[in-house]
């Protein structure tokens, strides 16, 4: 599912390529059957991050990224430095949470599934989004 909807950015070079080999990951974990949901939100975080800074590369005046992992904070930087306008407070909760189980999966702690499971429903729509604002030209 994740895998179709970065289709475009098959093997790609670029920042792109590389959320589209998380989202590859992402749509291996689903069809298998584990427990402990950390490995995806690892590789989801990783998809949204990698999508984020090929936004920014692309469609911001300067093209830089900062280095942040943080979903809020690259979600903030996108409004500012593209065009990309939207409802930060409808996802800014559950770009919390992705984040921080991300950060966990780090340290091998269990997360809360079904809390991020309604994360990542929510910050799907953000991707929508942000692969609608991805068609645009840039600034």
């Amino acid at each position: 599912m994740y895998a179709e909807r970065l289709k475009k950015f098959t093997d790609a070079e670029n920042l792109g390529g590389k959320a589209w080999q998380h989202a590859v990951a992402i749509d291996l974990l689903e069809k298998a059957d584990f427990k402990d949901c950390s490995m995806h939100c690892f590789h989801y975080q990783q998809m949204l991050e990698m999508f984020f800074k090929y936004l920014l590369e692309t469609k911001s005046k300067y093209g830089a990224y900062s280095h942040t992992h943080k979903l809020n904070k690259l979600l903030e930087e996108s409004i500012e430095c593209t065009a990309f306008k939207t409802n930060k407070t409808n996802y800014r909760m559950a770009l919390q949470v992705i984040t921080v189980c991300a950060e966990e999966y780090r340290y091998n702690f269990l997360i809360d599934c079904e809390g991020y499971k309604e994360s990542v429903a929510i910050a799907d729509q953000l991707l929508q989004e942000l692969l609608s604002f991805e068609e645009t030209k840039p600034l």
